[in-house]
């Protein structure tokens, strides 16, 4: 075909686009030679290597050798040679088109050329970008079309009525677009006219219109039917899958439920059966019939439980076999096929030790039995895994010496026996092939072996908490240039600081518990470092310059807590820093006005230092956002308890903060409590204890309905706590100490009578959590049962009130015994008078309750002996008279816990309650 020719036909084809009437359009298509059609649609794309990623699933994978296929296409040259292009031989016509992976991006509008080829049989377009446009109509034109394959292209939207014009389809995939729809019509109509369908493949699409009993319509003859992903709902009943030619069968991340369909495992043609991600239950069935054929069977992440049976060790076909994240039991088969090529059974219940049959299959290449409960050593001797490439035993409890057998495989790339309890040392091994390697949380010991120097591939290094003797020095590391993840911590390391190497894809380094006394040279040049945690260490003496430095603009996780730095605080980048721990140093000085350039900043905890001048207001004002910088303020937790600081707390907290704790406690913060701390709608802990904070009850903050921890002991606040100013204040209040400060009045009844969070008792029906989030453990210092203890992590159902050591008056209020969760009580050193109610009997939850110091009067109330876990009673110093209740915890209180009363009989110990009284009258 000649170039002059070409450009005629172009411009032909130009005059029929722009000119002709709808029915002349279609009667112009054999007018146009294919060739120039072909050349008009590649000029209305353009080529993007982007618009053709690699794309990896367990069941696919796409485009990892994409090239551009049409930027070989020459306009002087027959077009049925060019790349992609399939033509007759005998007509010439363009019968193919195979552009998948092919770099191209841009729209295919209804009247692009590409509809200029009726002719086309086969078409491929998979792997490109086409601008999330719309599947166009015209797609139904191609009346000859076997083979379409849309999938992974960027399309968008509905799939057109016009594809079930297609009757003489065999293969049509439009799987892994972004969104499309198809609706129950459509759906419909490509049942009932693509009779010749064989292969359907919408992974990814909107199905949630469409009834799973409408699959019993598909023809018995398909072969291929991944439906993965399409919201599909409702149960999967045997009637509805008479698809006895199926080949390969892929519904999972659905929300399919019910029992597995016996008519699954019988199918006799079936190679490939995929039902991941659903909420299928019950045990799998004892026998079947069919599954000779059988390559893949994956059933992982749903409700699957009871024992393996044993024709799943037996099926001579199979080559991967995943039951990841079920609740099957008992112990693992013998397996026998030789052909198992991948197997994972992670995430259940197994026990027993691992079979030698699994260690001795001459083709496996995955191996994977994590967080199970598998006993037992590893056997000495196997015969097989020459193509392991991945053996991951992790949390399991395994245990015995790491046999010699496991450093002589020579195809290994992961191992992986994270959180065992293997003993011995680490032995030397012999290939060079491993990229991950992680024995960390078991009982190794020695040395790391010296073959390690030889990994010039590996990339993550993980031997923490064992008892290893690391030195970090050159002629080990110089070689591990591709190292991205090195974690020591939990062991004893040196380092020689004499030497230089570098570690230039580090990113990430833990090095916490290490013993260590000062920073690694090696850091100077991680410049693309993201995680650094060096914390519980013995690092001494001030900052080194360089370390400013260090991912300087990547770094956003840095842990220094619990060393011995002292002098100023560093000169860091902040900008990319999300979580900054430096507490328990010995850090002097103000904190630098330069961490008001972290706009990302979601931690700072600088608490325990001897950190001096006022808080910075960019922490708490709107100006901490850049101008530029639209993100909202992300610091979520501000920690600066125990240190020096003075003056008043900022008086302008932004109205769009996200603070979820506030902990300023043992500072000598004075003035009053600004009230825009009210705009902290996500605030769970507020601590400021042990400051000069003066003014009356912040009772503006109730209404922050998240706060769960409310802490302003030993202050200056005073005055009465009137009424609350909301319908339900502190609605998940869970620690409330006002102690130690001047507060006066009587108890607040009303705030007692809504604090919700301490009537629900749930301890027999959740989980035990803690406070917090992330990295970030909430703690708190809490008075209970009479000695202030540190709360390292604070139980989400733990709830305590503490009033003490203040002037409250008047009755304690009987509505306090609807707090059945609370923990402990604390009104002691008080002025409080009259009766102890005997509503308190209902807190059937209190480990302590101390009233001391006050002029309560009356009988100990009988209910308090009817609470069963009161381990501390404190009612000394008041006037109570009469008979201490006895039986259950009152026969555990030694007498300090009633000294100093008017009168009273303790039945129990009659000798020793005479000797005190006549003490108590000497006195």
């Amino acid at each position: 075909m000649g170039c002059l020719s070409w450009k005629y036909q172009v411009l032909c084809l130009l005059s029929f686009l722009f000119h002709s009437t709808p029915s002349s359009f279609s009667s112009s298509l054999s007018s146009i030679s294919p060739c120039s059609a072909l050349l008009h649609f590649n000029h209305s794309l353009t080529l993007d290597l982007s618009a053709s990623p690699s794309y990896y699933a367990s069941r696919i994978q796409m485009c990892d050798n994409s090239y551009p296929k049409t930027a070989s296409w020459k306009e002087d040259e027959d077009c049925c040679t060019w790349d992609g292009v399939v033509c007759d031989q005998t007509t010439r016509h363009v019968i193919g088109l195979d552009l998948s992976c092919s770099w191209l991006s841009g729209p295919i509008h209804s009247n692009s050329t590409l509809f200029f080829l009726p002719h086309l049989r086969t078409l491929n377009l998979a792997g490109n970008c086409f601008n999330v446009s719309l599947i166009s109509s015209e797609f139904g034109n191609f009346k000859a079309l076997t083979h379409l394959n849309l999938s992974y292209s960027c399309f968008i939207g509905k799939i057109p009525y016009e594809i079930s014009h297609l009757s003489s389809l065999v293969s049509l995939d439009l799987s892994l677009n972004y969104g499309l729809l198809i609706e129950t019509p459509v759906w419909k109509r490509v049942i009932h006219n693509l009779t010749q369908l064989r292969e359907l493949l919408l992974d990814e699409t909107n199905m949630s219109s469409i009834r799973p009993n409408s699959l019993m319509n598909l023809s018995s003859s398909f072969t291929t039917l991944s439906l993965n992903d399409c919201y599909l709902q409702g149960k999967l009943q045997n009637y509805i899958l008479y698809l006895s030619g199926v080949q390969t069968l892929d519904l999972s991340y659905n929300h399919f439920s019910g029992l597995m369909p016996l008519s699954l495992l019988n199918l006799p043609n079936l190679s490939t059966l995929i039902l991941d991600n659903n909420q299928l239950v019950s045990p799998l069935p004892n026998y079947v019939s069919g599954l000779l054929n059988l390559n893949v069977l994956s059933l992982r992440s749903n409700f699957l439980n009871g024992t393996l049976p044993s024709w799943l060790f037996n099926l001579p076909s199979l080559v991967r076999l995943n039951l990841y994240d079920n609740q099957f039991i008992g112990e693992i088969g013998e397996f026998k096929p030789n052909s198992l090529e991948y197997l994972d059974l992670s995430y259940n219940k197994l026990h027993g030790s691992i079979p030698r049959s699994l260690l001795n299959l001459p083709n496996l290449s995955t191996l994977t039995l994590d967080n199970n409960q598998l006993v037992g050593p590893l056997p000495n001797h196997i015969s097989g895994l020459l193509n392991l490439n991945v053996l991951s035993l992790s949390s399991n409890f395994l245990n015995g010496t790491l046999p010699s057998w496991l450093f002589n495989l020579p195809s290994l790339v992961r191992l992986i026996l994270y959180g065992n309890q293997f003993i011995g040392e680490i032995g030397e091994f012999k290939s060079n092939s491993l990229e991950y390697l992680d024995l960390g949380y078991n009982k190794l010991q020695g040395s790391i072996p010296r073959s390690i120097s030889r990994f010039d591939s590996l990339i993550d290094l993980s031997l923490s908490s064992n008892n290893l003797s690391i030195m970090l020095e050159s002629e080990m590391f110089s070689k591990l240039k591709n190292l991205n993840y090195l974690d020591f911590s939990n062991n004893l390391v040196s380092i020689n600081n004499n030497v230089t190497y570098t570690l230039p894809k580090l990113e990430w380094l833990n090095l916490s518990s290490t013993n260590i006394s000062e920073f690694p040279i090696f850091l100077k040049t991680a410049t693309n470092l993201l995680y650094l945690d060096l914390s519980k260490n013995i690092i001494n003496g001030q900052f080194p310059r360089w370390l400013g430095d260090v991912g300087k603009d990547s770094l956003y996780f840095l842990d220094l807590h619990d060393n011995l730095l002292q002098g100023p605080f560093p000169t860091l980048n902040f900008l990319s820093l999300e979580y900054l721990f430096v507490s328990n140093n010995k850090l002097t000085g103000e904190i630098p006005s330069l961490i008001c350039n972290a706009s990302s900043l979601y931690v700072l905890d600088l608490s325990h230092n001897n950190l001096s001048g006022m808080l910075p207001k960019c922490l708490v004002h709107s100006n901490f956002l850049s101008m530029l910088n639209l993100r909202m303020n992300s610091l979520h937790v501000l920690d600066l308890r125990m240190n020096s600081l003075h003056n008043t707390i900022p008086a302008t907290f932004s109205t769009r903060n996200r603070f979820r704790n506030i902990n300023l406690n043992g500072n000598q913060l004075e003035g009053p409590l600004p009230r825009s701390l009210a705009n902290c709608r996500n605030l769970e802990v507020l601590d400021l204890g042990s400051n000069k904070i003066n003014g009356t009850f912040p009772y503006w903050l109730d209404g922050l309905l998240n706060l769960r921890v409310l802490v302003i002991r030993s202050n200056k606040f005073q005055g009465r706590i009137g009424n609350p100013k909301t319908k339900s204040p502190f609605p998940n209040l869970r620690i409330l100490d006002i102690s130690n400060n001047e507060f006066n009045g009587p108890l607040p009844r009303k705030y007692f009578k809504y604090l919700k969070a301490m009537t629900n008792v749930e301890e027999g029906k959740v989980v035990l959590k803690y406070m917090g989030d992330g990295y970030y453990q909430d703690s708190i210092n809490v008075m209970m049962k009479g000695l202030y203890i540190e709360l390292v992590r604070i139980q989400t159902i733990f709830t305590t009130i503490d009033f003490s050591n203040n002037s409250f008056r008047g009755e304690m209020p009987k509505i306090i015994g609807r707090l059945k969760s609370l923990k402990g009580l604390n009104f002691s050193h008080n002025n409080l008078t009259g009766y102890i109610p005997s509503s308190f009997g209902n807190l059937s939850n209190l480990e302590w309750l101390d009233l001391s110091f006050n002029k309560l009067i009356g009988e100990i109330p009988r209910q308090l002996a009817d609470i069963p876990w009161l381990a501390v009673l404190n009612l000394s110093h008041n006037q109570l008279t009469g008979h201490i209740p006895s039986g259950k915890q009152f026969n555990t209180f030694d007498n300090d816990s009633y000294i100093e009363n008017l009168d009273y009989v303790d039945f129990h110990c009659q000798e020793h309650v005479t000797a005190l009284r006549q003490r108590n009258h000497h006195h």
